[in-house]
């Protein structure tokens, strides 16, 4: 089956149907809402000799980057049961300790020279074949803060924005969107993927076509923050992060402050990224992005010092702790997915 996303307005349509047709939850919309998780592990290898030690599976002593995307595989179907209807990807992942400082670790899909990387490639081409199948959008981060210093200079960087799109047109894929880098403001080393700068290369996406169509694309700013003008003027949709954001009312206000930004008009705003959850009580930070329609991404770095989160390699990519099953039941809950 292939899959095609598209957004008119502020909706996103699956196949040109607006997604969770007809649902309200709690009196607020939630048909044309894009609920996902942050799954960016999902190629994650190591080619650092040094630290690949770290991410050993307890039950064979070895690290397999083979093994970690047919896991995540098997795990897609549920997932989607739940109402899911997509995921974040990068081409170089996300710190695979849920949260670090030093990234001593090299995973990347991209190169020095901004060519791509052929196993990387292999494995996301696997699972956006398969998200496809099931009904599914990826969206693919190009650059990671912890690993975008590996790439040489900024040609490299433009090389591997044409080469990462290329590739998607190459393989005819329709359930992809773009998000360039994670968290622009964070610590980047090329100032083309900063936030004064960084819609240079959305442009660079969005002016790359094959047969008049083209990808939809936006970038995504740090916990708390609100896109800047630039972003939100070049942006075919808004990516936003709860990271830090304890209160729900805060992620009430960011949502409307986003829509205030100049150059606003109405395009999709998406959480893609949030590490709070309480998802027993009655606000939350899932349910007050929702109130204000704004799609909600479920972001676990783990519990327990941080194993069995969604990001700490090696990931259980099944719902196998509490937090991960309270996750899926309210999406379901908001969905009303009991497929």
């Amino acid at each position: 089956m292939k899959t095609a996303v598209s957004i008119i307005d502020d909706a996103f349509y699956i196949n040109g149907e607006i997604t969770y047709p007809g649902r309200f939850y709690q009196g607020n919309k939630v048909e044309g809402l894009l609920l996902n998780t942050r799954m960016v592990q999902g190629i994650f290898d190591d080619r650092n000799p040094e630290t690949i030690h770290l991410w050993e599976y307890p039950d064979t002593g070895e690290w397999d980057p083979e093994r970690n995307t047919r896991e995540f595989l098997s795990a897609m179907p549920t997932w989607r049961a739940h109402g899911v209807l997509a995921f974040t990807l990068n081409l170089q992942g996300g710190s695979p300790e849920g949260y670090s400082k030093a990234q001593p670790w090299h995973n990347s899909g991209i190169e020095a020279d901004g060519s791509l990387n052929a196993d990387y490639l292999s494995r996301l081409e696997r699972i956006i074949d398969f998200a496809g199948a099931l009904g599914m959008v990826v969206i693919l981060g190009y650059f990671y803060f912890g690993q975008d210093q590996r790439i040489t200079d900024e040609n490299a960087v433009k090389k591997a924005v044409d080469n990462a799109t290329g590739w998607l047109f190459d393989k005819g894929y329709t359930n992809v969107i773009i998000e360039v880098n994670n968290e622009c403001n964070v610590r980047y080393s090329h100032e083309i993927l900063q936030p004064e700068r960084v819609h240079e290369l959305i442009e660079r996406v969005k002016a790359t076509t094959h047969n008049g169509n083209r990808f939809l694309v936006g970038t995504s700013y740090g916990g708390g923050r609100v896109p800047l003008e630039n972003v939100v003027r070049s942006s075919d949709f808004l990516l936003i992060h709860g990271n830090g954001v304890s209160d729900p009312n805060r992620i009430i206000e960011m949502v409307q402050q986003t829509r205030e930004v100049p150059g606003y008009r109405p395009i999709p705003i998406l959480f893609n990224e949030d590490d709070h959850f309480d998802f027993d009580k009655p606000l939350n930070n899932f349910v007050a992005a929702v109130s204000q329609y704004a799609s909600w991404g479920y972001f676990d770095p783990g519990e327990n010092d941080y194993c069995n989160g969604y990001q700490s390699v090696p990931v259980q990519w099944q719902l196998n702790t509490p937090r991960k099953r309270t996750f899926f039941q309210k999406a379901r809950d908001i969905t009303g997915c009991h497929s």
